[in-house]
């Protein structure tokens, strides 16, 4: 009786002989990776369009916006400085706070603070607190034993290849900074390390591990992209570039012609306030 494996025939490869499971598994992985690389082409393509339009609508619409908003702040303290509501000074504070510029936190905290954070004499002066310099780290006695011991035995001058004089420089590093700290305890800890020998290197996967874990990586990293590029599609501006992919000048221009008008609605509101008042 045989099973229906064995009654599919193996797929040959093109020179006639019967193809391995490695062969078929790299031909999937060819074909995944090439079929990422057009995907990732797409979403980067449509990226770069998506902040191409949107900082073209920034440079063309913006000034609109910002006299539209300016409008209804003016509006908004006109009508409140006639009524005295309440609600309307509250809603004119509201709109002339978002027409005011934001300092920046360089203005803010001016000779307080740089890139790093508070400087450490701000923080003290916030906290009450005296500035102190660093203290002197002075190792003891026996991490100064245990730096030598390490120091003589995991040089990597003794090294006789390449990987093990790696392995070497990499374990000084950590011995270096312990003792710099004054860290008794890691020192110790580093010199069981020492003791115990390199860790063993783990067994390499097969080939058809590795292939099947690289399918596993192009299918989460499709899945990654594809969460990107929905986040585009989905945005204000990537939503608006939809509306008109071929030409989103003309769509620009579209929309610069109702701001203009809202703006002009909005200048004749005002003056007709000022008017009535």
């Amino acid at each position: 009786m045989t099973t229906p494996e064995a009654e599919q025939p193996q797929s040959v490869s093109s020179d006639g002989a019967a193809s391995r499971p490695e062969e078929r598994l790299e031909r999937a992985v060819r074909a995944a990776e090439q079929a990422l690389i057009e995907f990732e082409i797409a979403v980067e393509t449509f990226r770069v369009e998506v902040e191409n339009f949107s900082r073209l609508h920034h440079q063309r619409l913006g000034p609109m916006y910002a006299r539209l908003e300016e409008l209804d702040a003016e509006i908004a303290e006109v009508r409140a400085a006639r009524t005295g509501d309440p609600e309307d000074l509250r809603v004119a504070q509201e709109l002339r706070a978002r027409v005011m510029p934001m300092p920046s936190v360089e203005e803010l905290f001016h000779g307080w603070m740089d890139g790093e954070g508070l400087f450490p004499e701000a923080s003290a002066m916030l906290t009450d607190q005296p500035v102190r310099p660093p203290q002197r780290v002075r190792p003891s006695e026996e991490a100064r034993r245990l730096y030598r011991e390490l120091a003589r035995k995991a040089h990597p001058d003794l090294a006789q290849e390449e990987g093990e004089r790696a392995r070497r420089e990499e374990f000084i590093t950590r011995v270096n900074a312990a003792y710099g700290r004054g860290d008794e305890a890691q020192l110790k800890e580093l010199a069981e390390e020492w003791a115990a020998g390199p860790v063993p290197q783990e067994q390499r996967p097969s080939r058809s591990e590795e292939l099947y874990a690289r399918l596993d990586w192009l299918a989460r990293r499709k899945e990654l992209l594809a969460v990107v590029a929905k986040d585009l599609e989905e945005s204000a501006i990537g939503g608006m570039l939809r509306l008109a992919p071929d030409d989103p000048d003309r769509l620009l221009d579209e929309i610069a012609e109702q701001l203009l008008a809202e703006v002009a609605r909005r200048e004749s509101e005002l003056a007709a306030l000022r008017r009535q008042g």
